[in-house]
């Protein structure tokens, strides 16, 4: 019984982990092509940004799955959730700023 409560303990963990790790990458993502749209040099910040990312993502995968396949496939189940999260996030902060910059336009 206990080890059987300890293997879902720990399959919730890879998937908030995850989660965890999606939001980093796909939250990253978001947040460079914002700050590149804007740079001077944008190549640095979209380069930078992704080995950066990867980095993270990869090295979060290795330690959360610990050689556990199951753990792996849960971890990225999380990562996928956590692209939707992210999407439908990112999506509403841009419809607030759209929203915001129809009411200025009409007052002026």
């Amino acid at each position: 019984m206990t080890k059987k409560m300890d293997k879902t303990i720990f399959m919730i963990l890879a998937f908030i982990g995850g989660i965890l790790l999606g939001t980093i990458f796909y939250g990253g993502l978001w947040f460079t092509v914002k700050k590149s749209v804007a740079s001077k040099m944008p190549a640095i910040w979209v380069l930078g940004s992704f080995f950066l990312r990867v980095c993270i993502t990869l090295v979060g995968f290795y330690y959360i799955s610990f050689g556990n396949w199951q753990k792996l496939f849960i971890c990225v189940l999380g990562f996928i959730v956590a692209r939707l999260i992210v999407m439908r996030f990112t999506k509403s902060i841009e419809q607030k700023q759209q929203q915001l910059e129809k009411e200025i336009g009409h007052e002026t």
